[in-house]
């Protein structure tokens, strides 16, 4: 009984981490074609810079949501 419940959670925390990760990967693909943009303008050197750190940030969350997604898969092949 328990053993089940367990696997119906992973489950649904599967489905949770995988959309994460897309989630993230659409983010890093929006802030790499906005810095393209954007660099093209010398006005906007402060906007360059916080795309510049947001895409840093998704590119190391994203990788700590992959862990997790591995994680959960593990355990569903136990």
């Amino acid at each position: 009984m328990l053993e089940e419940y367990k696997k119906e959670i992973l489950k649904s925390n599967l489905e949770h981490r995988q959309k994460e990760v897309i989630e993230y990967q659409v983010n890093i693909d929006n802030f790499i074609l906005a810095l393209e943009l954007a660099k093209q303008d010398e006005t906007l050197t402060a906007f360059v810079t916080q795309l510049e750190e947001l895409l840093a940030s998704n590119i190391y969350e994203q990788k700590k949501a992959k862990i997790m997604l591995a994680v959960v898969e593990k355990q569903l092949k136990e």
